[in-house]
């Protein structure tokens, strides 16, 4: 139904307050379940080359899997950078050397990601290395030491025969320039597995995908 013409000012005037509203900011620890992130280091190191984190790639004890983050996830979409203390104490990232090699990631995984969690950074990287642990790694990328090829369902699959519990729309292969970049496992607040079907319809759709080997 058409407005009258004389409250035309009126409803431009309002039109105009709610667009300049600002967006609601996200809520720490209001989300639905974690994404946990896990990198293939040997595609990074290869595709940054000399602009790679040395402290990840120039070692003489290559790394594998690495977490990129655990991440804080809607059913659609995801919460970013909420409110609450933006920097963290060196040693939390000394801590996770083991498994998150690079200071400045372990800082930027905190203010993107870890602000949402509803934690504090020493709770949430402990939750980090939790759900790190909990999920076991295919023996075929344990053992990995020359380049090899795979399809994304291939990598699903061994992850899945791994994991008791895990199944193919709780996670998602993605890749770049042709290559296998990371597998991301969702896991509820309290680390379950569980369904995530828009992470998982976001996979790589490539039919075979190169696996970098480790490099020393």
């Amino acid at each position: 139904m058409a407005l009258p013409k004389r409250i035309w000012p009126l409803a431009a005037v309002l039109l105009g307050f709610l667009v300049a509203l600002p967006a609601l900011a996200d809520e720490p620890g209001e989300f639905d379940f974690y994404v946990l992130s896990l990198s293939w280091s040997p595609t990074y190191c290869k595709q940054e080359g000399d602009g790679a984190n040395p402290h990840q790639c120039n070692v003489r004890d290559p790394f594998r899997f690495v977490v990129h983050g655990l991440w804080p996830q809607y059913e659609r979409g995801y919460p970013q950078s909420c409110s609450g203390p933006r920097r963290i104490e060196k040693r939390i990232a000394v801590g996770m050397e083991d498994i998150m090699p690079s200071h400045g990631l372990v800082f930027h995984q905190w203010r993107k990601h870890g602000t949402c969690s509803g934690l504090s950074p020493d709770d949430y990287f402990a939750l980090t290395r939790q759900a790190y642990e909990k999920v076991t790694i295919p023996g075929a990328f344990s053992r990995l030491d020359k380049r090899g090829k795979a399809s994304p369902e291939t990598v699903e699959k061994a992850f899945r025969l791994a994991n008791p519990g895990l199944n193919d729309d709780a996670m998602a292969v993605t890749c770049s320039n042709g290559e296998f970049d990371e597998i991301r496992i969702c896991l509820t607040k309290d680390l379950q597995f569980r369904a995530c079907r828009n992470v998982d319809r976001s996979g790589c759709r490539a039919g075979s995908l190169a696996i970098p080997a480790p490099t020393r």
